[in-house]
């Protein structure tokens, strides 16, 4: 059975050309090692470069897109399957279930959005799949920040710097999602004196 990563990502098409190149290493890199990509079904931004990067190696892709936005011009039309949904929940709920690992490449709200829901997902033990944040040029600099004052402060335990993994390389979040060997996270509501 193939193995699915779920990449979230920007659908902005103004920003720099340098996020779009990394988005189609990505997605290269991934066909190469055998993983097919599940996404957000967009076929414009990091979104579509990510598809199309996987395509050029005849990869797979799996777009989960709601309704709403299945039109001309917004849905990855070559798409290997389209699982089109009612909402915007049970799309994340079906790329959540489908895929072996997430990788969120630098993005909006809507991404950082999917990133933090599954991270607290894992904190919650909702799964243990591994979760890499691609940190190309330091965009994610001030979001590790907010998280090392969360953990800082006591918000959340020590350990829960095991939930993600924080690289700007390409190769190596694969390799670490490659080879992720799960680890028990101390549940939430354990030892809450830490």
């Amino acid at each position: 059975m193939e193995k699915y990563i779920c990449v979230y990502s920007s659908s902005s098409t103004v920003i720099d050309k340098v996020y779009f190149e990394v988005a189609r290493k990505l997605g290269v890199e991934m066909a190469r090692k055998k993983y097919g990509l599940i996404f957000g079904g967009g076929m414009v931004g990091l979104m579509g470069e990510t598809a199309k990067g996987i395509h050029q190696e005849s990869g797979k892709v799996i777009g989960v897109i709601p309704e709403v936005l299945n039109k001309p011009g917004i849905v990855y039309s070559l798409c290997d399957e389209l699982v089109v949904t009612e909402t915007l929940r049970e799309r994340k709920a079906i790329m959540d279930e489908r895929s072996a690992g997430f990788i969120a490449l630098p993005g909006g709200f809507g991404t950082l959005e999917e990133l933090l829901e599954i991270i607290t997902l894992k904190q919650l033990q909702y799964h243990n799949k591994p979760i890499v944040i691609l940190n190309i040029q330091g965009f994610y600099d001030g979001l590790i920040e907010v998280f090392e004052k969360i953990i800082e402060l006591k918000f959340a335990k020590n350990d829960c710097r095991q939930l993600y993994f924080v690289t700007e390389d390409v190769g190596e979040a694969l390799d670490y999602i490659e080879n992720y060997v799960p680890q028990e996270c101390s549940s939430k509501w354990e030892n809450n004196g830490e």
